[in-house]
């Protein structure tokens, strides 16, 4: 324990965790975060079919489409992932956030294929077709902390039950932000000290915003959590990296306007979003 204390006294200011340790914030700091709390998963348009939808852990077909996961081929859950936008971010100049197929790997494993190689405090993603893609924070026994979209609940299940069991594939995507992690157990610590909150209770406005905090511990994923510039400056910058030598760069005033933007495209799809900028680019 002393070399973890000795770890985090060591970190900047903007490195460190807000608040508690345990992410229980002060009744203070969420003064003005009321109007963020709609669950921007359940707003994109167009919604998946019904059965993609999120469903509570161990309902009604979940134990078969675990079972069924075990034996599909590596291909057809890596396909999930085919034709993804690409991106990179930053705030000013400094690069906070890179998603790039040609420099990491953005492959899908079968859940039970990527457990054996989790260790807690990972953060993982888990993609959706038609929706934007799902975080949670892997805390070990095969286990993951996340905001529930559907219930907006802060729940702990087995990954394999994760959306009633009916997801393909995840992620481990533990370099994709560019910030300084804490340690493991302050991670879990994070992750499990918020189980149980619900609605207004929750200050994050997505499942990423969420999971990101607990493993970064800095105050801008969380909801109305960044101070806004008196000047209106756009500190913030998404590139999307839509070819070889078409990258299209969007501004925001903070991280979780970005984080929102970002998730959005996600759910629309790669060949949605480049039609609607060819659009764009000809009027």
């Amino acid at each position: 324990m002393g070399n973890q204390i000795d770890r985090i006294t060591h970190l900047s200011y903007s490195e460190l965790p807000t608040g508690d340790p345990s992410g229980v914030e002060k009744d203070e700091l969420r003064v003005g975060v009321a109007y963020f709390f709609s669950d921007e998963e359940d707003e994109v348009e167009p919604r998946a079919p019904a059965e993609r939808q999120w469903k509570e852990a161990g309902g009604g077909g979940g134990g078969g489409g675990g079972g069924g996961g075990e034996d599909e081929p590596e291909l057809e859950v890596a396909a999930a992932a085919a034709g993804e936008l690409e991106y990179s971010a930053f705030c000013r100049q400094e690069c906070i956030f890179s998603k790039l197929g040609g420099s990491q790997d953005l492959k899908v494993y079968p859940v039970n294929s990527l457990l054996p190689s989790c260790r807690a405090g990972d953060l993982l993603e888990l993609p959706v077709g038609g929706q934007p893609p799902h975080w949670a924070v892997y805390v070990g026994g095969s286990q993951v902390v996340h905001l529930h979209p559907g219930r907006r609940e802060i729940r702990q299940e087995h990954l394999a039950e994760v959306g009633g069991g009916r997801l393909g594939g995840a992620r481990v995507v533990n370099t994709w932000y560019r910030y300084r992690a804490l340690p493991p157990e302050l991670v879990v610590q994070n992750a499990r000290g918020h189980l149980g909150l619900r609605g207004r209770d929750i200050c994050w406005s997505d499942s990423e915003s969420f999971a990101a905090w607990c493993r970064f511990g800095k105050r801008e994923f969380k909801a109305g959590g960044e101070a806004q510039s008196g000047s209106g400056e756009r500190r913030y910058f998404l590139k999307l990296h839509l070819s070889d030598n078409w990258v299209h760069t969007l501004n925001f005033n903070s991280l979780e306007e970005l984080i929102r933007e970002k998730r959005r495209k996600d759910a629309s799809g790669k060949i949605r979003v480049l039609k609607e900028l060819s659009i764009l680019n000809h009027k």
